[in-house]
């Protein structure tokens, strides 16, 4: 069948995943492969924008792209590889820069978020951030970038990088990406009520064990208002029972649904119910993973294959931007 168009995205290197990034992202990412070329880019040099040490980078790195290839990515048709591997990325960001008003950038709103969560470390690298972002896109010829609304503002950033860019240079030599909106859900994290995440130590990791999982499940914070066990709930506000929709049958969810609300099942049996059918939803992926992961230097060929494959691209994109600003050949 024929593709629709190549689609690229990239996340950060934050090790292995947990259930936010796989029902954000990752579940999104093996979907695309039925319809497009996809380019799936672990994009290390954008991490360090914010990391105070670099040390676990590397195993980072080689956590996401094994929970990635468990999860369905495959390698055989999609380019997955490492951002810092294909270097020309830093060369067209580089003259991407000179396209581009400061006060564009710094009137985003993740660099003004950025600023807030990290007020001592306001570096280059962060207030060009999307700079790079829009060499990442551009310089694989992407048809398609899926994003969230929270997202939309740094493609749109882009898609007007590139207009300037072909403005200017009086060329079609890139590609303006389109937007393709996804539904992604905030899952919230075991607190219930901030977003799932490593920082706030509030995730699930896809590849933990079923007793760790468990464990977790076990800590998730239901409905507030609900103070015994015979206090009937309601299921509209609880984190655990969103999660049931996700990953329980259409009959279970019916019956929590039904049995919470008049106190036919408590908070602990609910837990336990979920934590069960979360288990064993995550059954194939942890089998797979524990297999890939038998031989990691398989995982970093995979990711070499890629970045040779991305490179291909890569240089082809940037024979063509250096004939446009009429750079040496």
């Amino acid at each position: 069948m024929a593709k629709k168009g190549r689609v690229f995205s990239g996340a950060r290197p934050t090790g292995r995943q947990h259930l936010g990034n796989y029902l954000g992202a990752i579940k999104n990412y093996v979907a695309l492969q039925d319809d497009y070329e996809c380019v799936y880019c672990i994009v290390d040099l954008h991490a360090l924008t914010t990391v105070d040490t670099t040390e676990n980078l590397r195993q980072n790195t080689y956590e996401m792209a094994l929970d990635w290839l468990a999860a369905g990515i495959r390698p055989e048709e999609t380019i997955m590889f490492v951002q810092s591997q294909v270097p020309e990325v830093t060369e067209l960001h580089t003259i991407l820069s000179m396209v581009t008003p400061l006060g564009k950038l710094t009137d985003l709103p993740t660099f003004k978020e950025k600023v807030r969560e990290n007020p001592d470390n306001i570096n280059y690298g962060l207030v060009g951030y999307p700079v790079l972002m829009t060499a990442d896109i551009v310089l694989y010829k992407s048809d398609v970038v899926p994003v969230g609304v929270d997202q939309a503002p740094h493609l749109e950033f882009a898609r007007e990088t590139v207009r300037s860019f072909n403005y200017r240079f009086n060329t079609k030599a890139l590609i303006e990406p389109q937007m393709k909106n996804t539904e992604i859900p905030k899952v919230l994290g075991i607190d219930g009520v901030q977003k799932m995440g490593k920082s706030l130590n509030n995730h699930i990791e896809l590849a933990s064990s079923p007793d760790d999982t468990r464990q977790r499940v076990m800590q998730m914070v239901t409905d507030p208002q609900r103070m015994k066990r015979t206090d009937p709930g309601n299921p509209d506000v609880c984190n655990v029972f969103t999660m049931h929709k996700i990953f329980s049958s259409a009959e279970e969810v019916e019956m929590v649904n039904a049995e919470c609300r008049r106190a036919g099942i408590g908070c602990v049996d609910c837990k336990k119910r979920f934590a069960a059918n979360l288990n064993n939803s995550l059954a194939p992926f942890r089998a797979k993973r524990d297999e890939i992961g038998a031989n990691p230097d398989a995982v970093w060929d995979v990711l070499h294959d890629g970045a040779k494959r991305a490179r291909m691209i890569a240089q082809k994109t940037m024979d063509d931007v250096r004939e446009a600003v009429q750079l040496p050949r």
